[in-house]
């Protein structure tokens, strides 16, 4: 019954049918349960391989109602046992495993329970801990978002199982309680949605076909790896339905127009720069498994959960890893664009705050990591640097004094440390382009434009000190003025 809540996890696309097994009414209707032998069960928790935690949460949700059966009773009522363990069934559906919450255990118990008692306590007491764990790790997530990921900063949900579940007994509405457990977010039901098409594919033992690697191959060439990379678009059209995927059959060699627009799909799918060439990123992604697929989605619809139940009727999700912001309003996404996010040295955290205003033509404070490690060493190369650039140099303790000519400074015999501020001018050079976005954080972080617009091209963009670049600057401060 234990279980490993810091194991690796599966991530990112949804499912087919789950192999549940319904037995027949003799055997889905078992023996009932004493209430007294609950107690009695309970008061000897190793005996069914609890811990502590897992005892002590049995204990807290049968103690509230006076230890009666809750799956195994007399009631003459429909059973709630079967719904208990579709829902454990459906954990595949949520991204999950069933395995982990018992449930080739309890459908074999399930069987034993009509003709022995020991078979019906443990079957009781195995679907109650099934049940507070799976709706827990439904609702907020099966791992702790920090251990996973030590740059979230997002409070993760709480979430109090045994009193969810008693209230949704004791309501008479379990099926409905289950079902309202996951997040309603329109990105996490898009990911469920495609992992239940993946996982079908899966089932059905479909391989991707895997592409050699080769040079870049550009829009009107003619490559030997054509009829190969045109059958794999096919099978993408069978796995996403995108209507630019369905490609006519051919074995010619030509990279004619038809398959650099299903290519360029591909790319805009993936997050990649949509020109049409089929280099190592484009590549890599053809050549990505479906398993692979299956663990990202898995993945990512676990750090959905992650995030607080409510966002709100209007916001920005920012996806660091696949360098997207997107806009949300009213459960409809409005507005999407590339994004350029930290190094890894200077990641970008994920953390939420609320917008709180925008700056036209902002100066930029430069911060002073930013001042000694990478501008420092530029004007020490280029004496005319801060100059060019708009920079205007102070004193470190006092912005508001005259600045300093660079020019009086030898920045080549600095020791000691840095003691200045530096500011850049408002301009087309300025590092936050024409406006920014500002919200409240302890990393300093915020949203800007950028003059560095050919960034915008690259797949893996990871060039900023950890604040935002945007694609769309100005799309987005339509959104945001919107009332």
């Amino acid at each position: 019954m234990r279980r490993d809540r810091s194991a690796a996890f599966l991530w990112f696309i949804q499912f087919f049918c789950c192999a549940f097994l319904l037995l027949d009414a003799s055997t889905s209707r078992a023996a009932r349960v004493d209430a007294k032998a609950i107690e009695q069960q309970l008061s000897n928790p190793g005996a069914l391989g609890l811990n502590k935690t897992e005892a002590a949460e049995l204990q807290k949700f049968y103690a509230q109602r006076g230890y009666q059966p809750v799956w195994l009773t007399d009631d003459p009522g429909p059973s709630l046992l079967e719904p208990a363990l579709t829902f454990i069934a459906s954990a595949d559906d949520e991204g999950l495993d069933s395995r982990d919450y018992g449930l080739p255990e309890l459908q074999q118990l399930q069987q034993q329970a009509g003709q022995s008692s020991a078979a019906a306590m443990e079957l009781e007491l195995r679907t109650t801990w099934a049940v507070l764990n799976l709706a827990r790790d439904v609702s907020r997530g099966r791992l702790t978002a920090t251990a996973a990921d030590p740059d979230w900063h997002i409070t993760q949900p709480d979430f109090d199982a045994a009193g969810f579940l008693q209230t949704a007994v004791q309501s008479g509405r379990l099926t409905q309680a289950f079902e309202e457990l996951p997040p309603t977010k329109l990105h996490y039901r898009l990911l469920k949605q495609t992992l239940a098409r993946y996982r079908k594919l899966a089932y059905e033992q479909v391989e991707w076909l895997k592409i050699p690697d080769a040079p870049s191959i550009h829009p009107g060439d003619t490559h030997p790896h054509i009829p190969l990379i045109r059958q794999r678009i096919t099978q993408a059209y069978d796995a996403d339905g995108i209507a630019e995927f369905q490609v006519k059959p051919s074995k010619s060699e030509h990279y004619d127009r038809e398959l650099v627009n299903a290519v360029k799909a591909f790319q805009t799918q993936h997050n990649l720069n949509t020109d049409g060439v089929i280099g190592k990123n484009t590549l890599r992604a053809l050549n990505r498994p479906l398993a692979w697929k299956i663990r990202q989605l898995r993945i990512n619809m676990e750090r959905l959960r992650w995030l607080p139940k409510k966002l709100g009727e209007r916001y920005l999700l920012v996806n660091t890893a696949g360098f997207i912001l997107t806009a949300t309003e009213q459960d409809q996404e409005v507005l999407s664009m590339r994004i350029i996010v930290g190094r890894d040295y200077r990641s970008t955290p994920t953390f939420n705050s609320a917008m709180s205003h925008m700056v036209l033509n902002p100066y930029w404070n430069v911060p002073y990591s930013i001042a000694t490690k990478d501008l420092l060493p530029k004007q020490k190369s280029d004496p005319a640097f801060f100059s060019s650039g708009g920079f205007k140099i102070f004193p470190g303790g006092n912005r508001n004094a005259e600045p300093i000519d660079p020019d009086e400074i030898d920045w080549h015999d600095l020791k000691g440390g840095f003691p200045y501020f530096l500011r850049q001018d408002p301009g087309k050079q300025n590092a936050l382009g024409r406006i920014k976005f500002m919200f409240p954080n302890s990393f300093s972080i915020y949203l800007h434009d950028t003059p560095s617009k050919s960034l915008f091209q690259r797949d893996i963009r990871t060039f900023s000190s950890g604040c935002i670049r945007l694609e769309k600057p100005m799309e987005l401060a339509a959104f945001a003025l919107k009332v």
